[in-house]
């Protein structure tokens, strides 16, 4: 039986490929249905160490106004006061504080999320999924990863309740993460 382990000759510093990466989110709308959305702009770069993940870390800045949910309307009212309040807290971050491995390619990694100024911990199970030179000569590493949140933890309160009994947005939101990160230039 083999396992399959991570090259250790892929440990270095890389940074996020935003055109080729997805940061993403589902909430539960009306207790029937996932309403799918995403942030089209945003930046992030870390440390990868194949050897000793532990060693490994992770920055990622969002730009709060660039949530898409395909509806201009539901967008507008994400970016106001009831939800995220983009005028005055314009940037979502991750920081992470550490990275354990739990399985051959599968990381755990812990770090301070902010959203409108509050700062919590969470976890996210990240998926090594593969990595390749690309046709430019760079070094390509992915990641997927999935955590659930519940956004009243970060002050994102708003509902309305059915007339049926229950509420229209779900308190607990998926976070989904599609990774490309390029390795930075060596020093030379």
């Amino acid at each position: 039986m083999s396992t399959t382990t991570i090259p250790a000759s892929l440990t270095g510093s890389y940074t996020i490929d935003p055109a080729h990466s997805r940061i993403g989110f589902v909430a539960r709308h009306a207790m029937v249905t996932k309403v799918r959305g995403s942030f089209n702009d945003f930046e992030g770069s870390g440390y990868f160490d194949a050897a000793n993940p532990a060693n490994s870390k992770l920055q990622l800045s969002i730009k709060a106004a660039s949530i898409d949910t395909r509806n201009a309307d539901r967008d507008a009212h994400l970016r106001s006061n009831d939800f995220f309040d983009m005028d005055t807290y314009p940037q979502i971050t991750f920081s992470s504080t550490s990275v354990e491995q739990t399985g051959d390619l599968r990381f755990r990694v812990t770090g301070d999320l902010t959203i409108k100024g509050v700062t919590r911990p969470v976890t996210v199970d990240f998926e090594y999924t593969g990595s390749a030179i690309d046709p430019y000569g760079n070094q390509r590493i992915g990641f997927e990863g999935t955590t659930v949140v519940n956004r009243k933890d970060w002050g994102v309160n708003w509902n309305a309740a059915l007339e049926a009994g229950g509420v229209l947005v779900s308190e607990n939101v998926t976070l989904e993460f599609e990774v490309s990160a390029i390795r930075s230039a060596e020093a030379g």
